[in-house]
């Protein structure tokens, strides 16, 4: 476990409070790989090379340079802020607040890095499963709340009373 463990007294972020933070930071990101999808796909389609993979190759490039983007974000905000843009208007953030940057970056392998597989056939399903089981252990572990993300790093996401 990275970092002080968090202290006993802080609550837990709700389950709807982190899955709003991450919708948050998930329309940013879409918006960013929409984009990135439109230009990919542009730039193969003039160089002839669009029918690659069936098609697959704008979606899967920018579904790995969003996903890579989104990860690497997320690795800087925690270790810099404990914090990312979503937990902030959601009012919450990791406890310890200051994590090293080698725990962040353990959680951010966990989850949202996977993300990067997504374009990628079939091994997008296995991405998907994970990122769900995920959500899931978060919300049977009771009363922490913390998924394995959080568990290895040494982290809980709670509410930011200042």
């Amino acid at each position: 476990m990275a970092g002080t463990p968090p202290r006993a007294d802080a609550r837990p972020a709700e389950w709807w409070e982190r899955l709003a933070a991450r919708l948050i930071e998930a329309l940013v990101f879409g918006v960013f790989y929409y984009i990135l999808f439109i230009a990919l796909w542009a730039i193969f389609r003039t160089v002839g090379v669009l029918d690659v993979f069936g098609g697959r190759l704008p979606g899967v490039c920018a579904w790995f340079a969003a996903g890579l983007a989104y990860a690497a974000y997320d690795w800087r905000a925690h270790s810099r802020y404990g914090r990312t843009f979503g937990k902030a208007i959601m009012r919450i953030r990791l406890a310890p607040a200051k994590l090293p940057p080698s725990a962040a970056l353990k959680r951010t392998l966990v989850y949202p890095g996977p993300l990067m597989l997504m374009g990628i056939p079939v091994v997008n399903l296995l991405a998907g499963m994970l990122l769900f089981g995920v959500g899931l252990l978060i919300l049977i572990d009771k009363p922490l709340e913390r998924g394995p993300h959080d568990r290895l790093a040494g982290t809980r996401v709670v509410k930011d009373l200042r």
